[in-house]
């Protein structure tokens, strides 16, 4: 069996920065044991698997995986394919002629834009498959413990870290500035002991910057899933935009911030990320970035 696949880097517009991304284009007839087995030899922080839509009114079924297990949904993964797709112009034969596509995934359907300039495709941009969605919750301790910070370090006069979700929970936390964001580094063996018991296993912190058209920078800790640090987490993402949003008083209102992740890590990516408030409750969540093609292969199944 001949698998073809693409790599992409996403949420950058230079090769070798972003967030690398894997996609098979030709998984049907793969088992969920064997894509996971070809995620974990990429070794990439997801790699999807492009499968014939259950309904032939969208575009493709899109299954995502980590080294480690499945996701619902992801950010990054979803932007890439969308990119992959447009620049092939097909799917298992069907013409792909419209700015836009729709994914069948485990979270639900995901519609996406394709992003252009002139005939040239160059990124996209994606609407969240669920609403916003704020859980428990979690210690500043747990924080600062998991990310060799201090208590002092974490800004809770805007919000205490807690779970936020739109399609993939994560813990979000706030930090006092950028130096403490970069001092920020995951310890594996409290995520182990103690992340691990918590809802939601993956954290996400960030700051409020104001810098070269930037408003925020993030990172992104995930050990425990074979994930040390991403460079570029579009489902964190969007769930912080949906966070700030709800935070915010106003009843009505369109939120877009630009944020930038993997600077420390050295794969450095800009997201947008925008949020839709309507009747005090958030009802939409976008986040989009251009992607660059990188490789393209065979993968030979005996």
């Amino acid at each position: 069996m001949k698998l073809h696949f693409v790599t992409v880097d996403v949420f950058t517009g230079t090769q070798f920065a972003g967030n690398p991304l894997g996609v098979v284009l030709n998984a049907e007839g793969l088992s969920g044991g064997q894509m996971q087995a070809i995620a974990a030899e990429f070794n990439l922080a997801e790699t999807t698997f492009v499968l014939p839509p259950k309904d032939p009114a969208n575009t493709a079924e899109v299954r995502i995986f980590t080294p480690r297990y499945e996701m619902p949904f992801a950010g990054h993964p979803n932007v890439g394919t969308a990119f992959a797709l447009a620049r092939a112009g097909k799917s298992y034969g069907r013409a792909i002629e419209t700015d836009s596509v729709i994914f069948e995934e485990k979270a639900g359907l995901v519609p996406i834009s394709i992003l252009k300039d002139g005939a040239t495709v160059t990124g996209a941009r994606l609407a969240s498959p669920q609403r916003l969605t704020v859980g428990a919750e979690i210690p500043t301790e747990l924080i600062a413990s998991a990310c060799w910070l201090s208590v002092d370090d974490i800004e809770t006069k805007n919000h205490k870290p807690c779970i936020a979700s739109c399609g993939a929970p994560f813990i979000i936390a706030e930090l006092k500035g950028r130096e403490k964001l970069a001092a920020a580094s995951a310890r594996a063996d409290v995520y182990l002991r103690e992340v691990a018991k918590q809802p939601a296993t993956s954290i996400f912190i960030y700051t409020h910057v104001a810098e070269d058209g930037l408003a925020i920078r993030a990172r992104m800790f995930a050990p425990h899933h074979g994930i040390p640090e991403d460079p570029a987490t579009g489902s964190a993402n969007v769930a912080l935009i949906g966070l700030l949003a709800k935070l915010r008083p106003d009843r009505e209102l369109f939120m877009s911030k630009t944020i930038a992740q993997g600077v420390e890590m050295g794969r450095p990516s800009l997201l947008k990320a925008e949020a839709e408030k309507t009747g005090g409750i958030v009802t939409a969540t976008y986040i989009g970035g251009r992607c660059v093609p990188v490789m393209s292969g065979t993968i030979d199944l005996f």
